[in-house]
Parts: C-alpha cells; sequence; structure tokens
C-alpha cells in the first residue's frame, strides 16, 4: 500500500526557517519525480519546489534562494528546508510523487499525494 506521510510543519515568525519531511512506504522515491506543493486559504494549490526524476530542480519564483528540495534514498524520504520564511509562505503543503524525468509543477500530473502539513508564518 502506497502511503507519504509528511511532518515538520508548525508556527515560526518571519525568517524562521522550518524543514519538512515526506516519508514514503510501498515505493521507492529513486525511481519517482518529487513535488512539494502549498495550498493557501481561498487559492488554488500551486508547485513551489519540483525534483524530476532527472534530478533537475525548479522553484516557484516566489521562493527562489529560500527552499530546497532533496532526496534521502537510503530512508525513502524527500525533504523541503524553508528558510527566510515570510508570511506569504503561510499554508498547507503537500508532497507528491510523479512520473515526469524533469520536474513538472502540474498537479494533475502527480498520483500520490501526502495527507499535508501546515505552515504558518506570523509577522
Amino acid at each position: 500500500q502506497v502511503r507519504l506521510v509528511e511532518s515538520g510543519g508548525g508556527s515560526v515568525q518571519t525568517g524562521g526557517s522550518l524543514r519538512l519531511a515526506c516519508a514514503a512506504s510501498g515505493f521507492t522515491w529513486s525511481t519517482y519525480s518529487v513535488g512539494w506543493f502549498r495550498q493557501a486559504p481561498g487559492k488554488e494549490r500551486e508547485g513551489v519546489a519540483i525534483m524530476g526524476k532527472d534530478g533537475t530542480k525548479t522553484y516557484a519564483d516566489s521562493v527562489k534562494g529560500r527552499f530546497t528540495v532533496s532526496k534521502a534514498l537510503g530512508l525513502n524520504t524527500v525533504y523541503l528546508e524553508m528558510t527566510s520564511l515570510k508570511p506569504e509562505d503561510t499554508g498547507m503543503y503537500y508532497c507528491a510523487a510523479g512520473s515526469r524525468l524533469g520536474p513538472d509543477s502540474l498537479v494533475p500530473d502527480y498520483f500520490y499525494w501526502g495527507q499535508g502539513t501546515q505552515v504558518t508564518v506570523s509577522s
């Protein structure tokens, strides 16, 4: 049974840091692309950090230089390191697995999703 379990969300002040983790079971991250998405209240889900199967990474303009996506294959876990957090980074963060070779931020292209972890950044 495939399962993605996110952890690491929480409440921080502006300028703080968080590291989100997404542990997988039922498949291995080595053969899937990774998408980290966030959804703020009343807004559509958007891709913020993507890693294709080929290892290529892409980031939303709003998080470039502050967020980093990575894989720890030995742990079958992917991470989203978030630094210099801003109030506009607030939202529910989801990890997802897809099959595209290169980076892909389209929600419908991902077929395994975690339950989400809340990130709240206060000013």
